[in-house]
């Protein structure tokens, strides 16, 4: 069961993530509609705006593609039977990994709430 768990958190994360990089390609993270929260002068400026999106769709596909990357040996002990498991340092690794995965698919995000402060070069 806790196998199921956690091949369902990097499914559910990779498309979460493919989701953000799609609107990001799409030029769509300003828009109010489809996009996300950012700063007035990221709205405001066309550079800024064509920035945000570019730092969206490359990490966001980026974290989509590490997230789908364990569902291969998360998915073949799940359908072991039994016959294989995990151990507890693996467990670990995958937790630390998804923390890796979560902090590459937040890094635009944050990056975006920096983009028109006067120190960006």
């Amino acid at each position: 069961m806790a196998y199921m768990f956690i091949f369902g958190c990097f499914l559910l994360l990779g498309v979460v993530s493919s989701l953000a990089a799609r609107v990001g390609y799409r030029g769509a993270v300003c828009d109010r509609s489809d996009g996300y929260e950012v700063p007035g002068e990221v709205k405001s400026d066309p550079a800024l705006r064509k920035r945000a999106n570019s730092l969206v769709a490359f990490w966001c596909a980026g974290a989509a593609a590490l997230s789908f990357a364990p569902l291969v040996p998360i998915g073949s002990v799940i359908l072991s039977g039994g016959g294989k498991s995990v151990s507890t340092w693996g467990l670990v690794g995958l937790a630390l990994y998804g923390l890796v995965v979560v902090t590459v698919g937040a890094y635009p995000f944050e990056k975006i709430k920096h983009l028109g402060d006067s120190t960006e070069g």
